[in-house]
């Protein structure tokens, strides 16, 4: 039976990327026209690591980090909310295995402030940790989303 590969691992995988390809016709319809970028996974991960304690970045901010250095017109939004996923999930590992220098991955936040549930421990491990660092957490309107109130004042420009 084949080893369970590790998050560590899959962060580590770069495969044949980054990579900038030309968007398609199909893609153009909700990226508009130019290239885009494919980043390698470690690229996302060394982005989220740049964000000292209260500040705040979002994937967007991410993105178009990747574009202007891969000179892209954007940065992929799929491939790089799977690869900060996988950054979240490495560091979590790293810090189950008793390792303090992990990427704090609970200052990505999702596209207007708002947590990502799918990071290690839900909701419950990032409001505690966003708190921990001075940040008021509220519920985006009558939605089932929490965000982080006044993340825009917050963000980290890298």
């Amino acid at each position: 039976m084949k080893k369970k590969t590790s998050w560590q691992e899959k962060l580590a995988d770069s495969k044949d990327l980054p990579r900038v390809e030309k968007i398609d016709e199909k893609k153009s319809k909700r990226w508009g026209t130019g290239t885009f970028v494919i980043p390698a996974p470690i690229e996302v991960d060394e982005i989220m690591r740049k964000v000292p304690k209260g500040k705040l970045i979002t994937i967007n901010e991410i993105r178009q980090i990747l574009a202007k250095k891969h000179n892209a017109t954007i940065g992929c939004p799929i491939t790089t909310g799977i690869f900060s996923w996988i950054a979240a999930n490495a560091a979590d590992e790293m810090e189950k295995e008793g390792k303090k220098n992990i990427t704090p991955y609970w200052r990505t936040l999702k596209t207007g402030g708002i947590l990502n549930e799918k990071y290690p421990g839900g909701l419950e491990n990032l409001k505690k940790r966003l708190e921990a660092e001075g940040h008021t957490i509220i519920r985006k309107g009558k939605s089932k989303y929490f965000m982080v109130k006044d993340f825009e004042k917050v963000i980290v420009k890298i």
